[in-house]
């Protein structure tokens, strides 16, 4: 069973094509028939203008205006075909009726056409009424310049008249028919397009249950099929989601699992076995260092959130070998362990517009990885320069290198190239995925290259602060 929304949406949109196409095909039925009409009107005026004018002709050449003579000049006008002609002199008095039976000669003719026409006018009058139509026409009579009377001519046309009714009929009956289909292409066009919603509101259901790999089948290219690719490309990044949702549980799990399952077991041995003083201190230093493990992931995993969380900071003015001093400082004693020099080139520095936190955590996970990856008396190269438009951020490392299908992939949490090694030193497979997200939040880009063997370069390049300001 429908919703009452789908329902009502059907009802509407079949309601709003039929009244409207209603009001069109009205306009145009009252349109055609005032048209139709008004040829008509056009065509009996000339006509009737032209037979008054006809006979008001052949009387001005009359000598003597009465019943005779006027009879007379009629009875030779043979293409003259009307239901009653009047004739009257210059005051409206009737000297001629061609109406016989009730004839009003001798009287004054009181009708308003030969009223106007005795005021030296060409007068037309037209009238429609159940299937007739009745005309009227009345010309002066001048003779020798001076108005001696007037022409009245009165016709009515049952033929004419059922021509325009038949006419305005058969719009009627159109403009029905038409409307009828119209009603019956609103009904079919709103079921097809309140069945493809519904096809969109059942996919809806089904991705709220949790099937993300379900895929709407809209067809066409109109907007609802746009609006189903959009949905089928929302349901890829929402299944794409929940699955780097269900591995990062999953790594996340196995990560945490690993020193919490050291921890027990070390704690295990101390509370049921007898050991001496010296043994104890080790298993306890091995669960200090199990916990700072635990400590280092957990701030990681922090980190990562907020390096996906877009909330409003506010940003510096930094520029950005100080920062990179500072790293360098923290992270000397490592690179001493290591045997790795570190050679810093920041003479080009220049000004950015970027959370300094952000900046600190994106340089010391670099140099940190460039020192933990590198091999024995290696060296880690840090460059900072300058384009037209950026500033450009180089760490380069002579180490281990990360094979080529390996690149694509070195972002995504929790992936680690050689995951015994990463272990050892201590990685959690977090770092660079904390790096990418620090550097898209503050409007940056990262990019990778890397040499097996040979080493890797990371660069990191920001909208230069004094371009920004251009910008604005």
């Amino acid at each position: 069973m429908l919703p009452i929304q789908f329902r009502s949406t059907h009802f509407y949109y079949a309601l709003t094509y039929v009244v409207v196409t209603f009001i069109v095909l009205v306009f145009l039925n009252v349109y055609c028939a005032q048209i139709s009409q008004e040829l008509f009107y056009n065509s009996k005026k000339t006509s009737m203008i032209e037979k008054s004018n006809m006979v008001a002709s052949e009387i001005a050449n009359l000598n003597t205006l009465n019943t005779t003579t006027v009879s007379n000049a009629v009875s030779e006008i043979t293409s003259l075909r009307v239901n009653r002609l009047i004739v009257t002199d210059n005051t409206g008095n009737v000297v001629f009726d061609s109406n016989t039976e009730n004839s009003i000669v001798g009287k004054f003719a009181l009708f308003p056409e030969i009223a106007n026409a005795l005021e030296v006018n060409n007068v037309f009058t037209w009238s429609y009424s159940k299937g007739a139509m009745r005309s009227n026409a009345a010309t002066p009579i001048i003779q020798y310049g001076i108005l001696t009377g007037c022409v009245y001519i009165s016709e009515t046309d049952s033929a004419q008249g059922a021509l325009i009714d038949s006419l305005q009929n058969n719009i009627f009956m159109i403009t029905l028919i038409l409307e009828v289909l119209v009603f019956l292409f609103s009904i079919v066009f709103s079921t097809v397009f309140t069945k493809r919603l519904r096809r969109i509101m059942t996919s809806i259901r089904v991705i709220r249950a949790g099937d993300y790999s379900h895929k709407l089948e809209m067809g066409g290219h109109d907007e609802l099929s746009v609006l189903g690719d959009e949905f089928n490309e929302l349901t890829e990044k929402l299944q794409s989601a929940e699955k780097q949702r269900r591995q990062f549980v999953s790594d996340a799990s196995h990560e945490l699992k690993t020193p919490l399952a050291s921890i027990k077991l070390l704690t295990d041995s101390i509370l049921h076995n007898d050991m001496d003083m010296a043994t104890v201190r080790e298993f306890v230093s091995d669960i200090g260092t199990e916990a700072e493990r635990l400590n280092k992931m957990s701030q990681k995993l922090l980190s990562l959130s907020k390096s996906e969380t877009y909330e409003e900071e506010e940003y510096e003015i930094a520029y950005i070998a100080p920062t990179v001093q500072r790293v360098v400082r923290m992270l000397s004693t490592i690179a001493e362990e290591h045997h790795i020099e570190i050679v810093e080139n920041l003479e080009n520095d220049c000004p950015i517009l970027i959370i300094e936190d952000d900046l600190y955590q994106i340089l010391f996970n670099l140099v940190e990885n460039g020192i933990k990856y590198n091999v024995p008396n290696g060296s880690l190269t840090i460059t900072l320069s300058r384009n037209d438009e950026n500033a450009i951020i180089r760490v380069e490392d002579t180490g281990v290198g990360i094979p080529e299908e390996s690149l694509d992939s070195i972002f995504e949490r929790f992936y680690r190239v050689d995951k015994a090694r990463s272990r050892k030193s201590g990685g959690s497979g977090l770092g660079l995925s904390i790096v990418r997200g620090l550097v898209i939040k503050n409007r940056g880009e990262i990019a990778v290259e890397s040499t097996e063997g040979k080493g890797t370069i990371f660069t990191v390049t920001f909208p230069s602060f004094d371009t920004e300001e251009e910008m604005r």
